[in-house]
């Protein structure tokens, strides 16, 4: 999957990940957005009346809402293929481009058991959330050694992160 250039890692990616999701998944969602809509508008603290002279929790449930037509849009388009590049300037994540000066640390996560072969990069700018490449086919230790080159390596991370984990768990 890489190119013939030395100097070059390239592999294609999903843009994100969608999970499988059984009509179960979809009922307790529902459900659990609904109880937290009605705690929303009817809790005791629901009934006070803020300084801006709005309900305190309309905007909790506002961002219920929008939470919800987000995932929902989310999901209702197939991902995209693109082409993530490492080369010896910076890193390419289909038309982005991060050059290494923007970049504090990278850790590679290789648990055949877990099913867990990822890519991680953490940027300078800690608003920049952590980017989590899956390495699919690639060899996770030419990608380490690749990166080696350009960048610390953050060998306090052996796991996947928590909230990694718990995306998985809940299928979000």
């Amino acid at each position: 999957m890489s190119q013939n250039n030395p100097q070059y890692l390239k592999w294609p990616i999903k843009e994100h990940n969608v999970p499988e999701r059984k009509r179960s998944w979809y009922i307790i969602a529902s459900a659990f957005l609904l109880i937290c809509l009605f705690f929303s508008f009817f809790s005791i603290s629901g009934w006070k009346i803020s300084a801006l002279g709005y309900n305190s929790n309309f905007f909790f449930a506002l961002i219920l809402i929008l939470a919800a037509i987000i995932m929902i849009i989310n999901n209702s388009q197939k991902p995209l293929v693109i082409d993530f590049e490492l080369g010896p300037e910076g890193v390419r994540v289909g038309s982005k481009f991060y050059d290494y000066d923007e970049i504090k640390n990278f850790s590679v996560i290789y648990k055949p058991k877990q099913s867990i072969k990822n890519l991680y990069i953490e940027f300078k700018n800690s608003i920049r959330p952590r980017l989590s490449v899956p390495l699919r086919r690639m060899d996770a230790l030419s990608v380490r050694n690749f990166l080696v080159r350009y960048l610390d390596e953050d060998l306090e991370r052996t796991d996947a992160p928590l909230s990694e984990h718990l995306t998985k768990l809940l299928k979000l």
